[in-house]
């Protein structure tokens, strides 16, 4: 994704009113109108650096070690990159303060950081009245099985969950997240939601699953799916509608019962 200050009669998709929003990744569905105006210049671990170059981006913001190529590309071109790495709740917070300071616009920044932070307390106090605290299972793939990073297992746990594999959250690599189907099914989750990065998830097949029958989520037909756009990228819209979608409530935003 790119960013330019050069023309400033259009209206901003983030902070500031002056900055530009040039090129979008073909991830970005937020706000709607990015991928109705902006071209989309990436995916996720590839980018049409001729296509970047030509749009003449003042910044290019990238993010994780998966996006190291593409920002080793972009600068050996001559352009500014700033790549980020949150990996949590805080460190998505972090970000937004990060890059209301790069584009002059830390008053904006904390303000909406503020409005995360209250939404996240209200999550919170909302959790406080559930009757049982549910295991969960985060999905994060399907083959391997793969559980919840860290910014997911706590917005599980911060809408009234446990999740169960909270011991792996801390592994940032996805191939250090493998779980194996005997694991989930010994930890008995009571909930399993699944969010796959750029597909839906078959739930209905994740409830034939053979030995699955034998957990309390399959049992209850517990099983859900939160779109991955609402809660697997780190920024705004996992602290906003990702706490609602993990929650218990099969009407929560996002969620869908199979």
């Amino acid at each position: 994704m790119s960013a330019s200050p050069k023309r400033p009669s259009q209206r901003s998709i983030f902070l500031a009113s002056r900055i530009v929003i040039v090129g979008i990744s073909g991830y970005v569905v937020r706000p709607a109108q990015a991928r109705r105006e902006k071209p989309r210049v990436s995916a996720f671990t590839s980018a049409n650096i001729d296509k970047i170059l030509a749009l003449g981006p003042d910044l290019v913001l990238t993010f994780s070690d998966l996006q190291a190529d593409i920002a080793a590309d972009l600068i050996r071109r001559g352009l500014n990159v700033h790549a980020s790495n949150q990996r949590s709740v805080a460190g998505i917070l972090d970000m937004i303060r990060m890059l209301g300071a790069m584009v002059d616009a830390s008053e904006r920044a904390e303000e909406l950081v503020g409005a995360l932070e209250a939404r996240l307390a209200e999550a919170r106090t909302r959790a406080d009245d559930l009757k049982k605290q549910p295991r969960v299972f985060f999905e994060e793939w399907d083959d391997p099985l793969i559980s919840g990073i860290g910014w997911v297992s706590e917005l599980v746990e911060i809408a009234g969950g446990i999740d169960i594999f909270a011991d792996l959250r801390n592994q940032g690599a996805a191939k250090d997240r493998v779980v194996a189907a005997e694991e989930v099914v010994a930890r008995e989750p009571d909930l399993i939601i699944g969010s796959w990065c750029g597909k839906s998830s078959g739930l209905s097949g994740v409830m034939a699953r053979l030995t699955f029958d034998r957990t309390p989520a399959v049992q209850h037909q517990a099983v859900y799916e939160i779109k991955s756009s609402l809660i697997l990228p780190p920024g705004p819209a996992a602290l906003t509608d990702g706490p609602r979608g993990a929650s218990e409530d099969d009407r929560a935003v996002g969620a869908t019962r199979f």
